[in-house]
């Protein structure tokens, strides 16, 4: 007995380790459909391009003023003690007052941040959608299985019962009801092949690549023992959130560089006059080109437009702060909608295991009494399609489980 033990534990062993391992092997298959699908979307390549053009942004926001060049020349040369001017050259630069510079850089860094944001959002609902769509496929693909397993049941109770016919223990009526019955199922299946070959097609189309490309699928999910606990902080991490941090922070820069631009400007210049001899005197300086620096200040005296990008910026704080407490309530919402829906997964998927046992045991009991000639065909196909039916929920039960919690992991960005 102690050696039966031991070999019953060391089997139990290699089975949780297989089992394991097999889940494992499920999760990177999934990871590496995500994996390409976010390669291959042309959606999310939009979102990452235009990240990239919000960082360039920030690399035109590093940039002066043009600097005007300014040519002209005398159709009348106006005559000077030391000569006639002959033409004009001058050059002017304008200079953002202390600080524009970096704030601008700054502005342009917080939306480029904002814009990351979106690419997270957009990736990680594409990692969502490509994880329900696995799952729906699973369901599918498992109800086909247990249909399939229910037919070759129902044919071996078929010989049963021609075996009854021939002794006088049953009627060809129950034989015919069996037949009826895999005739439902048979249609139950072509109907299930036909969902499953659109789903595959669909979930190709998610990952943007050929319709009849191979599509592995898990053959077997059990929802796990014990679940990981998420806690409501882990919300705040939440991209959705996020970007209204961003967003927040881009309008706290743009009201930085908004007080920058307010203030003076300056500008820097040189004007270059060149000068003719004056031929009929011999002078000081005569001919001497004429070269004068320059300095000029802009202040901005009517400066009314600074004021109210000033008050839309604090409204448009308001907005956000508003906007942002109203999707974190909504993901709050969708959160304990999706805990609670995972929660129900597991224990309808628990009472419908313990419902399956039950069944299996009255299907012995009827199979045992076929041995005293006392079974009822009746009775048979009841538990038949009772057994379906608990097998059916119990797939649905991990569908949702497993949607459920890609759906919290995709809220608290785990």
């Amino acid at each position: 007995m102690k050696i039966n033990k031991i070999h019953t534990s060391s089997y139990w062993l290699l089975s949780l380790g297989l089992l394991l391992v097999f889940q494992q092997s499920m999760s990177q298959d999934l990871n590496s459909y995500i994996e390409q699908a976010t390669v291959n979307n042309a959606d999310l390549r939009a979102y990452e391009l235009r990240y990239e053009i919000a960082q360039e942004k920030v690399n035109e926001s590093n940039t002066l003023p043009d600097t005007d060049f300014n040519v002209g020349y005398f159709v009348r040369t106006p005559e000077t003690r030391v000569g006639a001017q002959r033409a004009r050259f001058s050059v002017k630069q304008m200079l953002p007052w202390f600080g524009t510079l970096t704030a601008r850089s700054d502005y342009q860094h917080a939306i480029a941040d904002a814009n990351y944001m979106d690419y997270l959002i957009a990736k990680r609902k594409l990692g969502l959608e490509v994880a329900q769509n696995y799952y729906s496929l699973y369901a599918t693909q498992a109800q086909m299985l247990v249909v399939e397993q229910n037919i070759q049941l129902l044919k071996s109770y078929e010989e049963l019962a021609l075996n009854a016919v021939s002794i006088d223990k049953a009627s060809a009526v129950d034989v015919l009801k069996l037949q009826i019955r895999q005739n439902d199922l048979k249609a139950q299946q072509a109907v299930l092949d036909e969902e499953l070959n659109a789903a595959k097609i669909q979930f190709n189309a998610v990952l943007n690549t050929d319709d009849d490309a191979p599509v592995l699928i898990a053959d077997s999910l059990v929802i796990p023992l014990h679940d990981v606990e998420v806690a409501w902080s882990t919300l705040d991490q939440n991209p959705e959130l996020l970007r209204y941090d961003k967003l927040y922070e881009s309008i706290t820069q743009a009201e930085t560089l908004n007080q920058r631009e307010a203030a003076p400007k300056l500008g820097v210049g040189l004007d270059y006059l060149p000068v003719s001899e004056r031929a009929d005197m011999n002078i000081l300086d005569n001919g001497k080109d004429i070269v004068m620096p320059m300095v000029s200040l802009s202040v901005p005296i009517f400066n009314t437009k600074y004021k109210s990008v000033s008050k839309q910026n604090m409204l448009k704080h308001e907005e956000l702060q508003a906007q942002r407490n109203q999707r974190l309530n909504r993901l709050k919402s969708l959160f304990a909608e999706a805990v609670k829906n995972k929660n129900t997964a597991r224990i309808n998927y628990d009472a419908q295991s313990k419902s399956l046992e039950q069944a299996k045991d009255a299907e012995d009991i009827l199979l045992r009494s076929y041995e005293t000639g006392t079974i009822d065909f009746n009775d048979v196909l009841d538990i038949q399609e009772m057994q379906l039916t608990i097998q059916i929920n119990q797939i649905q039960a991990v569908q949702i489980y497993y949607e459920q919690a890609a759906l919290i992991n995709y809220l608290t960005n785990l």
